[in-house]
């Protein structure tokens, strides 16, 4: 199965409007990905495909192994999974960005006594002890699909350094543990969503020097 994470720098201009006015915003066509990694037991190597698209703003991830695992017969490395996506950015120099929201998908299937949780981590590899943390928790039973989207307040935001270029990471996470021995589930990322027009914002503000 196909997963698909789609992460769109579209325009600086989608930042809170209230906070920043136009002519701090920078130009949307200084903003671009430079390059892309993902690592982690859920998307090793050979699992992941990629599309850059020409203009350097939307990148497209498709995964085949973000998938957990309980009951019987099933190892503990198939209880949990995590994914790391890394994006080295380049945006103009004097400028911050902070990550405000995201939304993931994904599948739960889960039996009585069954317990899923989703927990998201986002940094900057320039300062990785700043980190921003949002966890959902999925209980069985339950056989549906499911859509987790996270909202990072304003305290806890997370900018990234000065500079004309930073790496932001997502490290997103999936886990399942039981109550009951006999009891079995699974937990999907089945894709993930990061774009400044529709799902992920990015918050603007200018260097202090």
């Amino acid at each position: 199965m196909k997963t698909f994470a789609v992460l769109a720098l579209l325009a600086g201009a989608f930042a809170t409007p209230l906070q920043l006015v136009e002519r701090q915003t920078p130009d949307p066509n200084q903003i671009y990905i430079i390059s892309s990694q993902t690592s982690g037991s859920g998307c090793p190597q050979g699992t992941v495909s990629t599309t850059l698209s020409t203009d350097r703003h939307v990148i497209t991830f498709g995964f085949d192994s973000f998938q957990t695992y309980i009951g019987p017969g099933t190892a503990p490395a198939d209880h949990s999974k995590n994914c790391q996506i890394h994006l080295d950015l380049h945006y103009p120099g004097g400028f911050q960005f902070s990550v405000m929201q995201a939304t993931y998908h994904g599948y739960a299937l889960m039996d009585a006594g069954v317990k899923g949780s989703f927990i998201s981590t986002y940094f900057f590899s320039q300062n990785a002890s700043a980190t921003t943390t949002t966890r959902a928790d999925i209980s069985g039973p339950i056989d549906q699909v499911y859509t987790k989207i996270d909202n990072v307040q304003q305290a806890s935001l997370v900018w990234s350094p000065c500079g004309t270029s930073g790496i932001v990471n997502a490290n997103n996470r999936i886990t399942l543990t039981s109550r009951n021995s006999s009891a079995s589930g699974s937990l999907t990322d089945d894709d993930a969503t990061v774009s400044f027009q529709q799902i992920l914002l990015f918050q603007w503000r200018p260097c202090n020097r």
